[in-house]
């Protein structure tokens, strides 16, 4: 998923400092309630779970929502509204048995609510960008591309308490994916009600998780998830409330922790260094990866060589230690480190191109020279699209320095940093030259990144195409899809062709550091997927 730019990959967890019940030390009282207050450094962009795209989004969505399985500790599958899973034979058929559970409205949430949010899903008139994850599901690609009906969708209610769900093909992280927002219910009554306005702000929903967010207004930098007392295993909720604020200031976030009216946030790099022996400093180590995504549908950003100099002009490795100094590390490839393995081996580093992410200021002043003439320009002027964030100023800055004395008068980069929210509408209309991009693997299988860069997928901003890399990654889902080796090198040979045509640009596979209170317990984080589940958290004193 899409990550707000330089925060934790996943951070959802916010805080509001400006609406806790008390001030000081006594902000946090559990003797009276259980009341989370967290830093979140990017607004919330949506919640409909059909449209969100991004890591925001979706943490909201995992902690006020819930589908069929819910992800714990390591990714490990626990009963969400499934309550008993029965596959057949020949793995294409799944039947899962739910529990009885209400929505928010007080109605009961049943198989019909999955069958109605996925045919939402992938009905081309909602314009989703994460319907390309249903592939595999019967009939779900004919469906999405309008030669089939929605009714066609592999997906049917059984009476209220029982869904069953048909494959065209094994998928190998089918569970996984039932564990993600995009998966679960939707309440068919609210979004008709609401139309338009359904999930822009927390009064056009429903909720059926832990959770209901309560205080947003679709535009405003705190919300509040309050304890749903309609969610079947609410007994099993401890904390009343968590209240977030949106904090792009790393001082001004540090400086309300210090005061206690913060219970977590992210360090800078220099308060990382300052920090990493406090008994309360932690680094969150996230299945992401930061990238540069060129607009190829301009004729300057077409050429390789003009891709592969703006690449070879960066010091990854003076860019984690000086400037972001949380724990990130340079990326070997677009899929991040230790998100799988086969035969022993880590994917990231079965696929890696040292060319593609390495720093050599001779070889790109060559490369600029070349490209540029290729081109028929002499002199290149380029928008370089990021967040607005402390980081990502600091990083932007790093960059375009780097770019610019390495490649000297011929090119002039322009920082344009805006809120995270208009970073992401920019990047999709394509509104860039270079976009810093992010993604969050979904679950823990290379194709959660390598479906991005497929011609057709609506992730692709940059519009980079390659014949050949969409016949190796629609092998790995059809043909080789059953044969783990096969399908395996399929997926390595698509990320070296991705990294050698430098189709994109890897960064970094992000680390935050953080300041987590010791009274905070039981927060579960995962690398991928829906970072944050808060269920089991809660406050001791």
């Amino acid at each position: 998923m899409k990550l707000k730019k330089f925060a934790a990959a996943g951070a959802v967890v916010a805080v509001s400092a400006l609406t806790l019940a008390a001030c000081g030390s006594k902000s946090s009282d559990s003797s009276s309630k259980q009341v989370l207050n967290w830093d979140e450094s990017a607004e919330l962009p949506t919640m409909d779970l059909s449209k969100a795209t991004d890591v925001v989004s979706f943490n909201a969505l995992n902690n006020s929502m819930e589908g069929l399985y819910r992800l714990g500790k390591d990714s490990k599958i626990e009963p969400g509204l499934a309550k008993k899973t029965t596959v057949s034979n020949d793995g294409l058929t799944y039947t899962f048995d739910l529990r009885k559970s209400q929505w928010s409205n007080g109605q009961k949430v049943t198989a019909k609510d999955f069958v109605y949010s996925w045919q939402r899903t992938v009905d081309p008139k909602t314009g989703s960008q994460y319907a390309y994850l249903f592939d595999g599901i019967k009939n779900a690609n004919d469906v999405m591309n309008g030669k089939k009906p929605l009714s066609a969708l592999g997906v049917k209610a059984v009476g209220d308490y029982k869904l069953q769900v048909t494959l065209d093909k094994k998928l190998p992280y089918f569970k996984l994916l039932m564990g993600f927002a995009v998966f679960f219910p939707q309440n068919e009554k609210a979004v008709k009600q609401y139309g338009d306005k359904y999930g822009t702000a927390s009064k056009y929903m429903v909720y059926n998780g832990p959770f209901k967010l309560t205080k947003w207004t679709g535009s405003n930098l705190s919300w509040t998830l309050a304890k749903n007392n309609k969610y079947w295993d609410k007994k099993n909720v401890k904390l009343d409330t968590i209240n977030y604020k949106v904090n792009k200031s790393n001082s001004t976030a540090y400086n309300l922790y210090k005061t206690n009216k913060l219970d977590a946030t992210p360090l800078s790099s220099e308060q990382a260094k300052q920090l990493k022996n406090d008994k309360e400093f932690i680094t969150r180590r996230g299945a992401s990866t930061f990238y540069f995504q060129y607009n190829q549908t301009k004729k300057a950003f077409q050429n390789k060589k003009i891709r592969q100099a703006l690449s070879m002009s960066i010091n990854r490795e003076q860019f984690v230690k000086k400037v972001l100094g949380d724990g990130s590390t340079v990326a070997k490839g677009l899929v991040s480190s230790d998100l799988a393995k086969n035969n022993g081996k880590d994917f990231a580093a079965d696929a890696y191109v040292k060319d593609g992410v390495s720093h050599n200021k001779t070889e790109a002043k060559k490369l600029w020279q070349e490209g540029l003439k290729e081109v028929g320009i002499d002199h290149l002027d380029i928008n370089m699209l990021s967040d607005d964030s402390d980081k990502a100023k600091a990083s932007t800055d790093f960059i375009q320095s780097q770019i610019e004395s390495t490649l000297g008068d011929s090119v002039r980069v322009n920082a344009s940093n805006v809120p995270f929210k208009t970073r992401l509408s920019r990047s999709e209309a394509g509104n860039f030259d270079m976009v810093i991009s992010a993604w969050g693997a979904d679950f823990a299988d290379p194709i959660s990144f390598l479906d991005l860069f497929t011609s057709n997928n609506s992730q692709n901003d940059g519009e980079w195409k390659n014949s050949e890399y969409d016949k190796l990654i629609q092998a790995s889902k059809t043909t080789d899809a059953g044969n783990t080796d096969k399908r395996w090198d399929d997926l390595v040979k698509a990320e070296k062709i991705l990294v050698q045509e430098q189709g994109i640009a890897p960064l970094y596979q992000q680390a935050t550091a953080w300041m987590v209170k010791s009274k905070v317990k039981g927060v579960i984080y995962n690398s991928s997927g829906s970072n944050y589940n808060f269920k089991d958290a809660y406050i001791k004193e």
